[in-house]
């Protein structure tokens, strides 16, 4: 509830957190490419990597740069696993996981978590 009060005053953000299901733990150096779209365009307007604790040390957008629309996130999986030599098929079953939400209230506070293995994930809107 403060954290909602505090996106409401200062402008909202859209923060990203990577639990890595296959070891229990956060997915440490995952690359993520946040992207907006608008129709047939897609602009990308953000790319980082997760800290050791699987979040962003930055919100990805906040205040006026988070705009209502349609994002997308798009994260690194198999990059991320084969970094820590998980044995993968040729081609992996989860390359890069793309995720498109849509932005309705750009005052809030907009958290979408993924959890990951090399074969599953899942998301939520989270807080």
């Amino acid at each position: 509830m403060v954290a909602d009060m505090e996106a409401s005053q200062s402008g909202g953000r859209l923060t990203t957190h990577v639990l890595d299901t296959m070891h229990g733990r956060p997915a440490s150096g995952m690359a993520v490419t946040l992207f907006r779209i608008d129709g047939d365009q897609r602009e990308q307007v953000a790319a980082t990597k997760t800290n050791t604790d699987g979040r962003c040390d930055t919100p990805l957008l906040a205040g006026d740069d988070l705009r209502p629309g349609i994002y997308e996130l798009v994260f690194q999986v198999d990059t991320y696993f084969r970094k820590l030599a998980v044995d993968l098929p040729v081609p992996p079953f989860l390359d890069c996981v793309p995720l498109r939400f849509g932005v309705a209230d750009s005052s809030l506070h907009y958290h979408v978590p993924l959890l990951v293995s090399p074969f599953a994930y899942s998301t939520y809107r989270g807080s």
